[in-house]
């Protein structure tokens, strides 16, 4: 094979994943070429990259998608190589073929893998010739009663996109439909198939690295089970729960796989483990994972630093892999809400932040300042935790997001702390539906305190009014501060301009000062929290009959309070554009909305209003759905299209449907009136001596 020495790398992707390409290439003293939509225009993997190229619109099918254009821009740029990352074009022949022919590296598997793989019902029929374990395909035109639950995967891709579960013959065409929809716009492709789903099996996948000197290594297996919308959330390697027997049937599968294909560079072959333990072949990825940085924690290997020395014709450094140390487990930070049908959310992200700590890693794709549109994956970033035994990671990595500054748009860091404290996970009780199981507790509201968090959140602001600068003590310290403290508090230029300091007319007081109230809205949950303080002769403001709760420390970024004898600390970001104030607390964070003293009649919406709950584009609505039409509770009316994912607006109540304001086609802002459904009216009670 001809050696090559990579240069200068273009990553045809964007996010978190760019981001992770450029880091090791940066390690490697390799030039980083970006690529960007006009979405991305200030984006993170933009700004971290040496040279960017812009791609013209917003779409994911005129931007990333076009291989062509990002060909043109590796020329445009003088980049020696490309990266596809996952997603996107990372799995597609044509744009490995194009990226080759323009005479550049690519970084990847040979084009005949990328053929042979790409196709799913193609891979299984290989697989099968190579005596590798799989489920046998299904066809849906001939599909009966005894097939279901039937599972319809896109054949040109993976991550979930354009995966179905259906268990009524009657809601295959429909799914059918919807599947080939979201697959065309995720992959260019919109063709799926279908095939027996398993209950409460496990997704466990085995990481490939080969090179073309006849070296294939079987890195481990991985965990992939907790999935949403059959995307995965969290991860971990190795795989928990397999016997030996099992772990080296799954090694010898995936090196089978990867050998069939003449395979090269990093790859993943992923199993289905039935709850008896027996495995069958899903699909082979030939391109990184996402979750690929537990299998490097585990191995102390960087794999994308593999990739290239294997994309410039060397050798894996050894014939066999080195020896896994340790456990290490993954969370997908989403901005989604999982108790409203993890709904993306849209946003500035504020601050984006995990503590430091041995054993800890963070890929990210945002930073604070940053926002999150309406027409990407919704990931924020990964926290990956790796550490000596198993409980000591997931330990280590629920205190980390447990104690994350994540400020903007609501996500699902609550959801994973509590999935990672959960006694089936702790158990390594694994399988795909966890969270159809278990999601109404997981999103229950919790033990936390809300209403001591939305104090903290209430004398911080007063005291912002009052004096910005500078803490103001009270307690054991009360009699410390002096009315000279407090006027500089108030006025903290004054002093550095010279003179005694101004004291604003009415700081003291001979009587008592009533109390002062402020209210806030709890996010997600929309709890109402009514605070009362006043601020006293010492002018630090203190809660309100409020027994057991003191005073320490107060100041417009940080809040001590003592609650019962304990001490506990606060700190507090504003968001002064949303009126929005975020409190962090060791133990939890909370999200509050301040709310105005009167309601605006304004914002109110009629009953039955369907309101859109996100921007998006409205992608189709239900068969003969009119003004007029009678609709049953639950059932789907309009389907939205946001960050690569279908949404369904279902009808809040059985009546009839008053008003239809959705069109196909249409783009549509948070809060939009799509539908009005009048509910029917309950029936008259009948009278006892009639009935």
């Amino acid at each position: 094979m001809r050696r090559y020495v990579i240069h200068s790398l273009l990553v045809a992707n964007r996010g978190e994943i760019a981001c992770r390409v450029f880091r090791t290439c940066r390690d490697l003293g390799i030039t980083t070429v970006a690529v960007y939509s006009d979405a991305d225009a200030d984006a993170l993997h933009v700004r971290e990259a040496d040279l960017a190229v812009r791609l013209p619109g917003a779409a994911p099918a005129d931007t990333y998608l076009r291989g062509d254009l990002v060909v043109a821009a590796a020329l445009a740029a003088g980049a020696y190589a490309v990266h596809p990352g996952y997603g996107f074009l990372s799995e597609n022949a044509a744009f490995a073929a194009a990226v080759q022919e323009a005479g550049l590296v690519w970084v990847g598997p040979p084009v005949k893998a990328i053929e042979l793989m790409a196709s799913k019902t193609r891979a299984k029929e290989l697989m099968a010739g190579a005596g590798v374990p799989l489920l046998a395909p299904v066809d849906p035109a001939t599909a009966g009663e005894d097939d279901l639950p039937l599972l319809l995967k896109a054949a040109a891709g993976g991550g979930g996109r354009g995966m179905r579960i259906v268990r009524e013959l009657g809601a295959l065409p429909g799914e059918l439909q919807a599947a080939s929809a979201e697959a065309a716009s995720a992959f260019g492709d919109g063709e799926v198939f279908a095939e027996p789903y398993v209950e409460r099996g496990r997704h466990v996948e085995v990481q490939v690295m080969a090179d073309a000197h006849d070296t294939v290594w079987a890195l481990g297996t991985r965990d992939c089970s907790l999935q949403r919308r059959h995307q995965k959330v969290i991860e971990e390697a190795p795989a928990p729960g397999l016997d030996d027997s099992l772990r080296e049937r799954l090694h010898e599968a995936a090196v089978a796989a990867a050998r069939a294909v003449g395979y090269r560079g990093a790859g993943t072959v992923e199993f289905l483990v039935s709850a008896e333990g027996r495995p069958y072949f899903l699909e082979m990825n030939t391109r990184l994972q996402v979750e690929h940085p537990v299998t490097e924690a585990v191995f102390g290997l960087d794999l994308v630093a593999l990739q290239l020395r294997v994309a410039e014709g060397e050798p894996l450094p050894q014939p066999e892999p080195p020896q896994p140390s340790g456990h290490a487990v993954e969370a997908r930070l989403y901005a989604e809400d999982p108790a409203r049908d993890w709904q993306p959310q849209t946003g500035t992200l504020l601050a984006l932040g995990v503590p430091d700590a041995p054993g800890l890693r963070l890929d990210a794709g945002y930073t604070g300042g940053d926002t999150i549109g309406v027409h990407y994956d919704p990931m924020l970033a990964k926290v990956i935790a790796h550490a000596p035994t198993r409980p000591e990671a997931v330990r280590l990595l629920a205190r980390a997001l447990e104690r994350a500054r994540i400020h903007g748009p609501v996500t699902n860091r609550d959801l994973l702390v509590r999935s990672l404290r959960h006694p089936d996970f702790a158990a390594a009780r694994l399988d795909t539906g966890f969270y159809d199981r278990h999601l109404a507790g997981l999103t229950a509201p919790g033990p936390g305190d809300p209403a001591t968090a939305a104090l903290a959140a209430a004398l911080a602001e007063a005291v912002h009014r009052t004096a910005p600068a500078q803490a103001v003590r009270t307690g054991a310290r009360a009699e410390a501060v002096r009315p000279a403290d407090l006027a500089a508090a108030v006025q903290p230029g004054a002093l550095a301009a010279g003179g005694p300091p101004p004291v604003r007319f009415g700081a003291w007081r001979n009587v008592p000062s009533g109390p002062q109230r402020k209210r806030y809205r709890g996010e997600p949950d929309g709890a109402e929290h009514e605070v009362a303080y006043r601020t006293p002769r010492t002018g630090a403001p203190e809660p309100y009959d409020a027994p057991g709760v003191r005073v320490l420390a107060v100041r417009p970024d940080r809040v001590t309070l003592e609650l019962d004898g304990v001490t506990r600390h606060f700190t507090i970001t504003a968001d002064p554009d949303a009126d929005r104030l975020y409190v962090d607390t060791p133990g939890a964070s909370y999200t509050f909305t301040a709310l105005p003293r009167f309601t605006d009649p304004a914002t109110h919406t009629a009953p039955g209003s369907l309101l859109a709950p996100m921007p998006g584009t409205v992608v189709r609505v239900a068969d003969g759905l009119a003004a007029g039409a009678a609709v049953e509770a639950g059932q789907p009316l309009i389907w939205l299209e946001a960050m690569k994912m279908e949404h369904r607006i279902l009808a809040p109540a059985s009546g009839t449907l008053t008003a239809l304001h959705a069109v196909p086609g249409h783009q549509v802002e948070v809060g939009a009136l799509l539908a009005v459904v009048q509910e029917d009216p309950a029936p008259a009670p009948v009278p006892e001596e009639t009935a």
